[in-house]
């Protein structure tokens, strides 16, 4: 994927109805997961990520500090987020607990 042209999100539009359903690809731009919902506002935000699965069944949900990703949006507008992280990484995190 190329990121070029997209545009960084600032912090302050760190908001669930921004990134709730945004894409999270990790090294080497591989799909790690989905953002599921949101804890708190901006730069100190906890985003939750679905990974693993298929179509949602068997998927994983994880915590990650908004200061690990970056979120840009792309000419269509639409939001992901990227990782320096690897999948296997990520799915090792603890289970998040809603």
């Amino acid at each position: 994927m190329d990121h070029a042209n997209n545009v960084e999100i600032q912090a302050i539009d760190f908001v669930p109805q921004t990134l709730i359903d945004a894409e999270i690809y990790g090294d080497q731009d591989t799909l790690i997961g989905r953002v599921s919902h949101v804890h708190g506002l901006g730069a100190a935000s906890q985003i939750v990520v679905d990974v693993g699965g298929f179509l949602g069944i068997g998927s994983k949900s994880v915590m990650l500090k908004a200061t690990d990703l970056v979120f840009m949006r792309d000419d269509n507008g639409r939001v992901h987020g990227l990782t320096s992280w690897t999948k296997e990484q990520v799915k090792a995190l603890p289970e998040h607990a809603h």
